[in-house]
C-alpha cells in the first residue's frame, strides 16, 4: 500500500505557523524532527517516557483522531507545560487521512 502525504500545521507559542507534510504511519513527532520544529524536543525518542513532545491540537482534529491511551494520559499528567483538553504527546499521534489540516500548537514552556 502506498503511503499518502498528510499536510498539517505546527503553530508556535507566538502564533507563527509552519505547514508541513508527513506520510501516513509516521508520527507527528517524527515530522516535527524532520522539519526542524522548535519546541518538540522528544528527548526519549518517542518511547513515551519524557513528555517533551507535548502539543495541543485544535478541537476538530482532536475529535477526529483516536483517543489517547491510558498510558499517554498518565504521561500527560506530568508534562511541564499546562495540560489542555486537547493535549497529546506527538510521539503517540500516527498520521492518517483524519489528521490532514490539523493545527498542532506547541506549548510556550517547551521553548
Amino acid at each position: 500500500m502506498d503511503k499518502q502525504k498528510i499536510t498539517f500545521q505546527f503553530i508556535s507559542a507566538n502564533g507563527e505557523s509552519q505547514e508541513v507534510e508527513g506520510l501516513t504511519g509516521e508520527t507527528v513527532m517524527q515530522v516535527a524532527y524532520d522539519n526542524g520544529i522548535e519546541g518538540v524536543a522528544a528527548e526519549c525518542g518517542g518511547s513515551m517516557s519524557c513528555g517533551t513532545c507535548h502539543v495541543f491540537l485544535d478541537e476538530a482534529s482532536f475529535a477526529r483522531i483516536d483517543a489517547p491511551s491510558e498510558s499517554e494520559m498518565d504521561m500527560l499528567d506530568i508534562v511541564s507545560s499546562d495540560r489542555h483538553a486537547t493535549s497529546r504527546l506527538s510521539c503517540q499521534i500516527k498520521l492518517g487521512s483524519d489528521f490532514a489540516g490539523a493545527q498542532v500548537h506547541i506549548p510556550e514552556s517547551q521553548y
